[in-house]
């Protein structure tokens, strides 16, 4: 941040008095305060130490910004002194009883200042700001009316780097937000869809669900807040645009600008879009059902994976009974001389995008002469060593052999593969071979 070469005023903290704590913001928490000196009510935010915040909202200035006025610089009494909105911020707004009364004039003003504000901050500013964490708390209402977006402890600046941690809040975060990957601006387009969403329904996102949740949901299902099938269709394609999961293919704020414009001059839309919002209880239970879908599949989701986590136990346990039996299985074929025995395991593991779970076993016995039948006694002798380890015919016939051996060969492999989409398993291999066989012609033991 020192490339920025920003400076602002420093405030002692011996001038500011306290009063109520107001919300909490990324890394600290919120107060309403006096500063004296100015006789001036400000909110200010504590924190551990001044990072980037301060010196970001130093350099910003726009109508729909939360005025930044400096920073307290006394360790351990950091933080960042900024205008108060005295009316709360939006997210307060849309669970009170007043936003009851809400209009499309005012969906479409407060949709305006949140766009006005998000594309100085992608265009117009000094430095290009990505805010990573837009959403109905971190906007907040002024005296007049007006909305300006604050909180700006997630943020980074669009030329240090596009590769961010994951900070944010996951209802209202993009799919590449989620999964730390490279990130452009328009993922506060996606942050912006669902702040839209709540204006328009008064809902909580993803309502009920935690945070992994709804990562899962979003990520890998590519789940978005139910749009009812009564709103207006100007709005609903404005929404789904946003939320694209392709970052490339969602507008930038320009165009949502001037989308709004057009919606705005649609002489329909304030019939359309009123009777929506005030018949809240025709389309609310779309948004319940919806949810409602939503946790069974998580139940499920459980309930598999509390069932393939059981099988691989139960597997586990099969394996190292086998383990067992096979290196105590030399006793077995004591009268069969000489005897060897081999025995291998090896693990694998691999990426699978299914979801399923087997085991297979095998045996194979190959016996050789040279010039008889080799006695069937002999070769169940043999087999019983493993008859209770495998569901084995002991009626095994004698044959025409051309050589002398025998030789068998058992395998177990177990696969598993989780809903994480993970193969993992063991193969176990041994192999017992034997020398010639004696024999006589006749039948006489």
């Amino acid at each position: 941040m020192s490339s920025l070469s920003a400076s602002f005023v420093q405030i002692r903290f011996d001038d500011v008095r306290f009063h109520e704590n107001c919300g909490g913001g990324s890394f600290g928490s919120v107060y309403r305060a006096h500063w004296i000196s100015q006789d001036k009510e400000v909110a200010v935010k504590k924190l551990l130490k001044i990072d980037a915040e301060a010196e970001i909202l130093s350099v910003l200035s726009h109508k729909n910004i939360i005025q930044f006025y400096g920073a307290i610089l006394e360790a351990p009494n950091f933080g960042i002194v900024t205008e108060y909105a005295s009316r709360g911020s939006l997210y307060e707004y849309l669970s009170s009883v007043d936003s009851e009364d809400m209009d499309m004039d005012q969906v479409m003003t407060w949709a305006m200042d949140i766009a006005k504000g998000m594309h100085y901050l992608h265009a117009e500013a000094p430095v290009k700001v990505i805010h990573r964490d837009l959403k109905s708390r971190n906007v907040v209402l002024t005296a007049d009316n007006v909305l300006k977006i604050c909180d700006f402890g997630a943020s980074k600046l669009v030329s240090h780097t596009t590769h961010m941690s994951l900070v944010g809040t996951f209802p209202w975060m993009a799919p590449e937000v989620i999964q730390s990957l490279p990130v452009s601006e328009t993922c506060d387009t996606y942050s912006y869809g669902v702040v839209l969403w709540e204006m328009l329904t008064r809902e909580v996102p993803f309502k009920g669900f935690e945070g992994l949740q709804v990562a899962w949901l979003v990520v890998e299902k590519h789940e978005r807040p139910t749009i009812p099938s009564s709103c207006p269709a100007s709005f609903a394609d404005l929404m789904r645009r946003c939320w694209i999961a392709e970052p490339k293919e969602r507008p930038q704020f320009k165009q949502v600008l001037s989308t709004l414009e057009t919606m705005r001059n649609d002489s329909k839309l304030p019939r359309q879009c009123n009777s929506f919002l005030h018949n809240k209880a025709e389309w609310r239970c779309e948004i319940e059902e919806t949810l409602e879908r939503l946790k069974q599949l998580e139940r499920e989701l459980s309930c598999k994976e509390q069932e393939l986590a059981e099988r691989e136990r139960r597997l586990t346990e099969w394996e190292n009974r086998l383990m067992e039996r096979s290196r105590s299985c030399t006793p077995l074929f004591s009268h069969l001389s000489p005897l060897a025995a081999t025995l291998s395991a090896e693990s694998f593991y691999e990426a699978h995008m299914e979801e399923s779970k087997s085991s297979e076993v095998s045996c194979q016995i190959s016996s050789t002469c040279s010039n008889g039948d080799l006695g069937q006694a002999s070769l169940q002798k043999l087999m019983l060593g493993f008859g209770d380890v495998f569901d084995m015919d002991m009626n095994i016939p004698g044959g025409n052999l051309s050589q002398s051996g025998m030789q068998l060969n058992m395998q177990a492999k177990k696969n598993s593969s989780k809903s994480c989409s993970v193969r993992e398993g063991r193969n176990l291999n041994m192999a017992i071979t034997m020398d010639d066989f004696g024999w006589s012609d006749d039948d006489s033991d």
